[in-house]
């Protein structure tokens, strides 16, 4: 009896494991037709984003166009050296994290307090205005967005009409490096805010109304009830979209920048995926620009582990 006794651990993870297989096969089984939908979403995950991760390896070969997909020859980190010692790649790293500390300040929170505001309103017209008033710059194409941004910003534009009826000096505001970061920050907040407040505004629908009547019962004005009922229902979304956006921290609007910036503004402007454009595309160095755009990936990846780990620990909400 002792030999069965040794094995019985073994055996019985074996058998907890086989049954779990059964159980995941008679659900494909049950529901295969729901199952079958998954089918295109992971081919195009394999094909289009995991596919081209293999290329990362030239990062660590010498490219050649017209030559070996994967490289000519293994130099190790000799491009990752290249862009240590390189001023313009640590002036447009500043300068993403400045753009994207900036929209984290700015395009985070203000979704969430457009939500709180919008959920107060208590005319049901008005409210479906302004929802969907707000939510179309989302659906605009960046081209037009970008094409609205430079003649508002124009010489001859609103603004600067604006400015001058209240006898202000007129200002070329894209040519002037400064003024760069508030009006892409701006035009983030403009086009990003309706559509982003949509997932706060349905956590806000699964908020046990019996909370606010004991909330007002206790004394709880309006926002005593948004700061200890409201926030804490919304937290776990919060949380949530606040570590998925860490993930996308130094990926800064590459499309909008790349039809705003000109060569007057690359002080303020250029970040790291226009840089990795004019580098890889425009001239053609596609080891060097693959070694910035793994680094820039490595750093996302821990941003999005540090920040899951802090908020596990903080708030006991994370997304493992």
């Amino acid at each position: 009896m002792e030999p069965k006794l040794a094995n019985e651990p073994f055996e019985t993870s074996r058998e907890v494991k086989r049954s779990k297989l059964k159980t995941v096969a008679t659900l494909i089984r049950k529901d295969w037709q729901l199952y079958s939908l998954l089918v295109l979403p992971i081919i195009y995950l394999l094909i289009f984003k995991y596919g081209p991760m293999v290329g990362n390896v030239i990062a660590f070969r010498r490219f050649m166009p017209g030559g070996n997909i994967y490289g000519e020859r293994w130099v190790g980190l000799h491009y990752f050296k290249m862009f240590i010692h390189d001023p313009a790649f640590w002036n447009v790293f500043t300068n993403t994290l400045l753009l994207g500390a900036l929209s984290l300040l700015f395009t985070f929170p203000i979704p969430i307090i457009f939500a709180l505001l919008l959920n107060e309103v208590k005319n049901k017209r008005f409210k479906k205005f302004v929802q969907t008033a707000s939510y179309l710059p989302h659906f605009l194409s960046i081209v037009i967005v970008a094409g609205m941004i430079l003649q508002l910003t124009s010489v001859n534009g609103s603004i600067n009409s604006l400015v001058d009826f209240f006898n202000g000096e007129r200002i070329n505001f894209m040519q002037k490096a400064e003024w760069f970061r508030t009006i892409y920050i701006s035009s983030e907040i403009w086009q990003g805010m309706g559509w982003g407040a949509i997932l706060y505004l349905a956590a806000l629908t699964t908020i046990d109304e019996s909370l606010y009547e004991a909330a007002r019962i206790d004394g709880a004005n309006r926002w005593k009830q948004t700061l200890f009922v409201t926030i804490p229902g919304i937290l776990p979304t919060i949380v949530t979209l606040l570590i998925l956006n860490m993930g996308a921290f130094l990926a800064v609007g590459f499309e909008k920048i790349l039809l705003l910036y000109n060569p007057l503004i690359y002080q303020t402007a250029d970040v790291i995926s226009t840089y990795l454009y004019r580098v890889g595309l425009v001239s053609n160095n596609f080891s060097y620009a693959t070694a910035i755009g793994l680094f820039e990936s490595i750093i996302g990846l821990i941003l999005v582990v540090t920040v899951n780990a802090v908020s596990r620990r903080l708030t006991e909400r994370s997304l493992w």
